[in-house]
């Protein structure tokens, strides 16, 4: 499991350069929340797919309802999404 860090790391790597802010915004969002993270990661990662960008409020929104659902992993999360109809993944 990739910390927060290694993640955003990852996805620079893969040619998603994300502003300060929004790293800023990321961190923020985990701490708010008490996110795993797992959970952030999701989170960064179904934003990314959805809005095909970062967008922070999507992003906070999205990882205060994985929470609030006390969703703890990946699969769990994207089940979640699926069955709600949340997002076309």
């Amino acid at each position: 499991m990739k910390t927060v860090a290694q993640y955003v790391d990852f996805l620079e790597s893969k040619g998603f350069k994300l502003q300060e802010d929004a790293i800023g915004f990321i961190h923020y969002g985990k701490q708010y929340t008490k996110a795993t993270d797992e959970l952030t990661n999701t989170a960064i990662e179904l934003t990314l797919k959805s809005q095909k960008e970062f967008d922070g409020s999507y992003y906070i929104s999205l990882l205060e309802t994985l929470v609030k659902s006390k969703i703890s992993t990946r699969g769990a999360a994207i089940r979640f999404i699926k069955e709600r109809k949340l997002m076309a993944i």
